[in-house]
């Protein structure tokens, strides 16, 4: 039983569905727990990525941490009785992840969890209390990096429990990179709805949607401050989560220039924050390959950004994914609007750093992560041929 309930989920979880079907031993069913319900957060990333209509839906929606994973819990459970499954498998850390495999586990159910062992050192965040639970009960810990392996041990997880296998959402990017290149090629771009085409370039790429950035109205009021001096010198796209949205609403936020969001999807203009609706995967993906410069709060997307080469500013005092700034192209810059802007800037000036960091990237002295070679699920699911042994009675 795979497990899904957030977009970033479902790049995640896609290649393993994939890989799963080339065996006859597995049978997979898809569980969708809609803790992200809106269509063009959910829907939309089904298609892009091809994935079928899952076989559950709880349609749980949006409530606080605690109401959330409760209702999870709640309706979960009595699709593990009724399935019976012989491994539960979570993705990430958000809270369709822990609500899961705690149920999952108090079942007596196997868990597996993809994406094990990252860790911000930062119990403020949900994700870490999140990603922490999932791998103190987990049975199976597919970590992205060896840092994971090392934080997963020093807990005190059995190494014979432990799996460093790569990551799973570079398996999508690769996979859908390639056919997002073969049909931009053939001429079909524009049934893929790349409206984008007509912006101006260069062009910066902006993400929000961290309740520690968009909730703090002092925080969002000064991020927002940057992104309008940014946008003086080059013109930034915002997709917009609903989550922020709201914010934007709620702290009276003037728009500069004004774009209201229910305009056509992307209105170009030659400066200014451009703001447009929450986009489906490859829409996304091709704005972002296309970027001078992506600024985040997002965790998967310092991981894109790192493999296609382009420098992302991660508007955080801590990540949870370090080998991005090692081994990547993201940097750190905190929540001061002052250091952000002067960042950004740094990027911004000719020669163009942007040519820099892909150099960088190819000639090996920003090297790829290990292992993030577009075969993760293939890994996993060979750990699982070679190591699960089923226990359970139907």
């Amino acid at each position: 039983m795979l497990v899904v309930g957030a977009r970033p989920n479902f790049m995640k979880a896609g290649p393993i569905w994939r890989e799963l079907r080339k065996h006859k031993r597995f049978q997979t069913l898809i569980v969708h727990t809609g803790q992200h319900y809106d269509k063009g957060m959910s829907d939309v990333f089904f298609r892009d990525l091809g994935l079928p209509k899952p076989d559950v839906y709880l349609g749980v929606g949006s409530a606080s941490h605690a109401v959330q994973t409760a209702r999870i819990m709640e309706k979960f459970e009595p699709v593990c009785l009724k399935e019976r499954p012989d491994l539960v498998m979570v993705v990430g850390d958000v809270n369709s992840t822990i609500a899961c495999a705690l149920t999952a586990v108090k079942l007596g159910i196997k868990v597996a969890h993809v994406e094990a062992g990252l860790r911000s050192f930062d119990r403020t965040m949900p994700e870490e209390v999140n990603r922490l639970l999932t791998d103190q009960i987990s049975d199976y810990l597919f970590t992205t990096c060896l840092d994971g392996n090392k934080n997963l041990i020093r807990e005190g997880i059995p190494r014979n429990k432990i799996f460093f296998v790569g990551n799973t959402m570079i398996d999508t990017l690769m996979r859908m990179k390639g056919q997002n290149e073969r049909k931009r090629g053939s001429g079909e771009a524009e049934k893929l709805g790349y409206k984008h085409k007509r912006i101006r370039k260069p062009y910066a790429l902006v993400t929000l949607h961290r309740p520690s950035n968009v909730d703090n109205k002092l925080i969002f009021r000064g991020i927002w401050k940057a992104l309008e001096a940014i946008a003086k010198k080059i013109p930034v796209i915002f997709p917009v989560h609903p989550r922020t949205r709201k914010m934007l609403k709620a702290n009276g936020i003037t728009l500069t220039p004004p774009s209201p969001l229910e305009r056509e999807r992307i209105k170009v203009r030659d400066d200014g924050i451009i703001l447009i609706p929450p986009l489906g995967y490859l829409e996304f993906m091709s704005l972002m390959a296309n970027a001078a410069l992506v600024l985040t709060d997002s965790g998967g997307i310092q991981e894109e950004t790192t493999i296609l080469g382009i420098p992302c500013l991660t508007i955080r005092n801590n990540t949870e994914r370090p080998i991005t700034i090692t081994q990547g192209t993201n940097r750190l810059v905190g929540t001061d609007p002052k250091r952000i802007v002067k960042e950004a800037l740094k990027f911004l000036t000719p020669p163009s750093p942007l040519e820099r960091e892909r150099i960088k990237v190819r000639d090996g002295s920003k090297r790829r992560p290990e292992l993030w070679d577009g075969k993760a699920a293939a890994r996993i699911v060979n750990v699982l041929n070679s190591k699960f042994q089923i226990t359970n009675t139907k």
